[in-house]
């Protein structure tokens, strides 16, 4: 069984489930997992893991996500996007560039959001969309989320074209809401793209359409990346054959040359063996993670 990740390029009316589900078809893998939920409405960058690939989703979820999302003002509905039921209409004539420019100033950096009724998050057990759904609104606490980076790309008065990158956790719908607010004039998001996720970028995803044709030609396997390239960017290490079997069977090494406190640990062939912790006591690596 192949393990690895596929970049896929998600289309939007589609819900991340059903791209879980044509994979685990079309490849016959049952082990298939997505790293971060992309809705319904939007499109872009969705990494598919599978076999012992997904054992390293974990490390994906924290990375960095860039998006791109058109946001109308003057409207507000109850999911914050325009697939929702509006819930307040307004004049959003009156708000110029420079008043969203001025607004967007104020989601810069570290923000609280309160995630959407809409959303996979749970309460008691529950999916929050579930109960929202039913009619039944709770309380959510507010979440700590940063923003890296949020450019207005266009404006086209009522209609708002921004780009962010954002940490794990962030809303982009709540965003829009917020901004909104901010502005006194109700916005909600209306088209949504993931542009890049961790290493991933949409310049390499692969559509549904290319993957299926890549299977009736087999030669998928070619669009596959190692379970490792989720920490390409992360520090290694090669270990002899000794330390090696050390490794695999969750045993502490001594290493040298390393400055960090995490990092992968490859054999001589350039399998990745596992994810190790320093261990400041003993001055040893712990296997955290093994795969081999």
């Amino acid at each position: 069984m192949l393990d690895g990740i596929l970049n896929i390029n998600k289309p939007a009316g589609m819900t991340s489930f059903k791209v879980v589900s044509l994979v685990r078809h079309l490849t016959g893998i049952k082990k298939v997992g997505h790293a971060g939920t992309l809705d319904p409405l939007a499109s872009g960058v969705l990494p598919l893991c599978f076999g012992r690939a997904t054992r390293v989703i974990e490390f994906l979820m924290n990375a960095k996500k860039t998006y791109k999302a058109a946001i109308k003002l003057g409207i507000s509905t109850d999911t914050y996007d325009i697939e929702g039921t509006v819930i307040k209409q307004s004049d959003a004539s009156h708000i110029t560039e420079a008043d969203v420019e001025s607004a967007l100033a104020f989601f810069r950096g570290a923000i609280e959001q309160e995630p959407p009724m809409y959303s996979a998050l749970k309460h008691n057990g529950q999916c929050l969309y579930k109960l929202a759904r039913e009619g039944v609104t709770v309380e959510r606490p507010k979440r700590q989320a940063y923003i890296y980076r949020l450019e207005l790309l266009d404006y086209s008065s009522p209609l708002i074209t921004v780009e962010m990158e954002c940490s794990k956790g962030t809303y982009v719908r709540s965003l829009a809401n917020d901004l909104g607010e901010k502005l006194g004039c109700g916005a909600c998001v209306t088209e949504l793209e993931r542009l890049r996720y961790g290493p991933f970028d949409i310049k390499e995803a692969v559509s549904l359409s290319e993957l299926q044709e890549a299977f009736s030609k087999d030669c998928w396997q070619r669009l596959v990346y190692p379970p490792g390239y989720i920490m390409k960017e992360w520090e290694s290490v090669t270990v002899r054959d000794e330390q090696a079997s050390f490794i695999k069977n969750g045993v502490p090494v001594v290493l040298e040359g390393t400055t960090v406190d995490k990092c992968c640990a490859y054999d001589n062939e350039g399998n990745l063996l596992a994810i190790l912790n320093l261990d400041n006591a003993t001055g040893k690596w712990k296997p955290q993670k093994v795969f081999n």
